[in-house]
């Protein structure tokens, strides 16, 4: 075996270090430069002058309602995929929502979906990022009030749209989707529809990004002003565990640790560093949450299907914009106006998120079957795996070590075999593997199972 020690990642390093473990790719930072705060708040804009976006809102007009936003949002990425050479298209997902709960009749829902091809035929790799396009005041079956939703969550549906301009100028291996979905505000319906055709048309989804409040960065109790921070919620034990209630693996991860350790919670981890390299004033704090308390987003029915999920949201949200009729009270603004969005925050959330789909897509796919070896007692951690599937070979492995206190992963081995024996105890430290190219791309980390 050929192995390399590497200095520990970039946010556990002193600063006088930090140059010597960073390898950035030009061609995304040209991307993520390319990002604009004046076409992000112009997206806003737009979104906020259909007056409603309700779910139950009118869809014949031309100007007002939902039906007119999602026709606008459609002809922009139609716009957007004309520089793409063929490669990315835009489609509705359109399916009826049955009578039940938000919805009082049944509606017919239109998610838009701008799909940027993989240029690798062999690779089945699916990247999806989303924000919802819906919105609402405080009676959630008031459909006819003004509902700016400017932060919620016309920000979020802003930034897929943003990355959607400057990703679909170039060529990925995988394949990336950019949404906007309907129905947040009334269930998920939106969401949890793509989530369902997702699992039963067998997509190879390998990492969903929620973009939902993202806009604001005062917080309305405190004071507090941050425009640096942004909170991405992840589960640590994976839906499709608990809800199943798997007793060997629930067993498992409590006789040998990996609560803390779901796909959702590696991609977390994976966005901090990767985004904090490429995006300046970022700092990504990891949340080992869901999502925030009494609310849901997005991303949930896709964990619900067992695909990797995770919630990007703003450190210090406003409740006096969110859900909110427009209105002055006693001095104080109501209501989720554009002029109180900060459009430079906005730009920094769409360029983590362009940096992370870019940096996933051109690497190559995760190593398959990881494992520990545990056939014996040893003060030496062995872990094996395979190459991925399909797609571009790897040039070669990182093995990934935290101490089993640390949020993050601390050093990287690297390694151009298939097997790894480190001079560190598999009881006293927490391993991961991610395959690598040449260009630096990573993988998604994969946590190993205890073999023999």
């Amino acid at each position: 075996m050929k192995c390399k020690f590497l200095l520990p990642l970039l946010f556990a390093l002193p600063a006088a270090a930090q140059t010597t473990t960073i390898k950035q790719d030009a061609a995304i930072n040209q991307m993520v430069d390319e990002v604009s705060s004046k076409n992000i708040e112009a997206i806003v804009r737009k979104l906020v002058s259909f007056k409603t976006r309700h779910t139950l809102s009118d869809t014949l007009s031309k100007t007002e309602g939902i039906g007119a936003a999602r026709n606008w949002i459609k002809a922009e990425m139609e716009g957007y995929a004309k520089a793409s050479g063929g490669r990315m298209h835009v489609e509705f997902d359109t399916f009826t929502q049955p009578a039940g709960g938000r919805i009082d009749k049944p509606t017919v829902l239109k998610n838009v979906l701008a799909i940027l091809k993989g240029t690798d035929p062999n690779d089945k790799r699916i990247y999806i990022v989303s924000g919802h396009y819906d919105s609402r005041v405080n009676d959630v079956m008031d459909a006819k009030s003004f509902a700016p939703g400017a932060v919620d969550d016309a920000s979020g549906t802003a930034v897929s749209m943003e990355i959607a301009r400057v990703m679909s100028k170039r060529s990925f291996p995988a394949t990336i989707i950019f949404m906007a979905v309907a129905g947040e505000e009334q269930g998920l319906n939106g969401s949890t529809n793509v989530a369902k055709r997702a699992k039963d048309e067998k997509w190879a989804v390998d990492a969903m990004l929620n973009n939902d409040i993202v806009g604001n960065t005062y917080g309305m109790e405190t004071g507090l002003k941050d425009n640096r921070s942004v909170r991405v919620f992840s589960e640590g034990v994976a839906s499709t565990v608990a809800d199943a209630g798997n007793e060997k693996v629930l067993a498992a991860l409590i006789n040998n640790g990996g609560e803390n350790d779901s796909p959702s919670r590696e991609l977390a981890r994976y966005i901090k560093e990767v985004a904090e390299r490429y995006v300046p004033q970022l700092d990504v704090k990891m949340i080992y949450r869901r999502d925030r308390f009494l609310r849901g987003g997005d991303h949930t029915p896709f964990l619900k299907q067992g695909f990797a999920a995770v919630r990007f949201t703003e450190m210090n949200e406003d409740f006096n914009r969110q859900h909110q009729n427009v209105r002055k009270e006693n001095g104080t603004d109501y209501g989720d106006m554009p002029e109180f969005a900060d459009y430079d925050y906005i730009q920094k959330v769409a360029r983590m998120n362009l940096s992370v789909l870019a940096n996933l897509s051109l690497a190559p796919a995760e190593p398959q079957n990881v494992g520990i070896t545990t056939s014996g007692l040893t003060n030496k951690s062995t872990l094996k795996w395979e190459a991925p599937a399909a797609g571009k070979k790897p040039a070669g492995y990182y093995v990934l070590m935290r101490e089993t206190i640390s949020p993050y992963w601390e050093k990287k081995f690297y390694v151009t075999d298939t097997t790894a024996t480190l001079d560190y105890s598999k009881d006293n430290y927490f391993f991961a593997v991610q395959a690598v190219d040449a260009d630096g791309h990573e993988s998604q980390m994969v946590y190993p199972k205890p073999v023999r």
